[in-house]
C-alpha cells in the first residue's frame, strides 16, 4: 500500500467514525452536577473533576449545572469554532438571594440537638442585586450586626461566607464569616478557624466546638483539648468555596486547645 493511500484511508475513517468517538467519550466520562440551591448533607463531598479524552481531543467541563464539550484539535475539523463554557448570569443561578449551604457535621448536647452550616453567597452584580442579597440574608438569620455592608454598591462584585451553628431551637449562631473580592484558596497546612462555647448565642461555659477551612489538599486535622485529649476529623468540601471545612465539639468537661493540619 502507498504512502498516499494509507494516509487518505486513515484520514477517511478519522472524519466518518469521529461522530462515534464522540459518544463514546462522552459514555465514559463522568459529569459532576454542582448542587443548586440545596443543603449538601453531611460526608466528603467529592471536588470536581475535569477529565481529558485523549482519543479525540476532547474536554469536558465539569461541576456546574450541565457540561459542554469542547473540541479542538480534531481531524476535519476546520470551521475555526470551539465551544466553551459559560459562567451562570442568572441571580438564581449565581446564588445571590439562596446561597448554597453544606452542613459540617451535627450531634447532640444535653439533649439538644445541633447542626454546623456554611453558607455561600454569590457576588452581586449590581446594587440592586446587593439590595436583595441584604434583605435575603436578614430573612436567613444573619445577625444585622454581622450583615456584609448596609451601603449596596460595597456588595457588588463581593463573594460572603458564613459558618454558624444551630443549636436547639435557638437561631443561627455566626462563628466565622467574610466578605471577599477574591477568595484566596489556603495552601499548605494553612489553617483558619475559630472556638466558641457549645450552646445558644451568648452562652457561658468553655469553648467545645471548633469549625474551620484549610486548604483542599489537608487530608486531616486534629483538634486538641485541654484534658489532652485530641479528635481527629476529615475535612469536607463546601459549595462554592475554594476551601476545605471542618468541625470538631470537645467532650464534656474540656475546652479548646488548638487545631493543626495532619497528612
Amino acid at each position: 500500500m502507498s504512502a498516499d493511500r494509507e494516509t487518505h484511508e486513515r484520514t477517511e475513517m478519522t472524519q466518518t467514525d469521529i461522530a462515534l468517538l464522540l459518544a463514546d467519550a462522552a459514555d465514559e466520562v463522568e459529569i459532576g452536577i454542582a448542587p443548586v440551591e440545596a443543603v449538601i448533607r453531611g460526608g466528603r463531598r467529592r471536588r470536581a473533576r475535569r477529565w481529558a479524552v485523549a482519543t479525540v481531543t476532547a474536554l469536558v467541563l465539569a461541576g456546574s449545572t450541565g457540561a459542554t464539550l469542547a473540541v479542538t484539535g480534531l481531524p476535519g475539523h476546520t470551521d475555526g469554532h470551539t465551544t466553551v463554557a459559560t459562567g451562570p448570569t442568572t441571580p438564581e443561578a449565581r446564588h445571590v438571594s439562596v446561597p448554597q449551604v453544606t452542613e459540617l457535621a451535627r450531634g447532640t448536647d444535653h439533649g439538644n440537638s445541633w447542626r454546623v452550616v456554611v453558607s455561600v453567597w454569590g457576588a452581586p452584580q449590581d446594587e440592586s442585586e446587593a439590595a436583595v442579597q441584604l434583605a435575603a440574608m436578614r430573612k436567613y438569620g444573619i445577625e444585622p450586626a454581622l450583615l456584609p455592608d448596609h451601603r449596596h454598591r460595597h456588595l457588588v462584585g463581593m463573594t460572603s461566607y458564613y459558618s454558624g451553628l444551630y443549636y436547639g431551637g435557638n437561631p443561627l449562631r455566626t462563628i466565622i464569616f467574610d466578605t471577599v473580592k477574591g477568595w484566596e484558596p489556603l495552601t499548605g497546612t494553612s489553617l483558619m478557624s475559630g472556638a466558641l462555647p457549645l450552646g445558644k448565642a451568648n452562652s457561658d461555659g468553655p469553648d467545645r466546638l471548633v469549625v474551620g477551612a484549610v486548604a483542599i489538599t489537608a487530608r486531616h486535622v486534629k483538634c486538641g483539648w485541654k484534658d489532652g485529649t485530641s479528635t481527629v476529623v476529615q475535612p469536607q468540601a463546601v459549595a462554592g468555596s475554594p476551601v476545605e471545612w471542618f468541625a470538631c465539639a470537645a467532650p464534656d468537661g474540656t475546652a479548646y486547645q488548638n487545631a493543626e493540619v495532619i497528612q
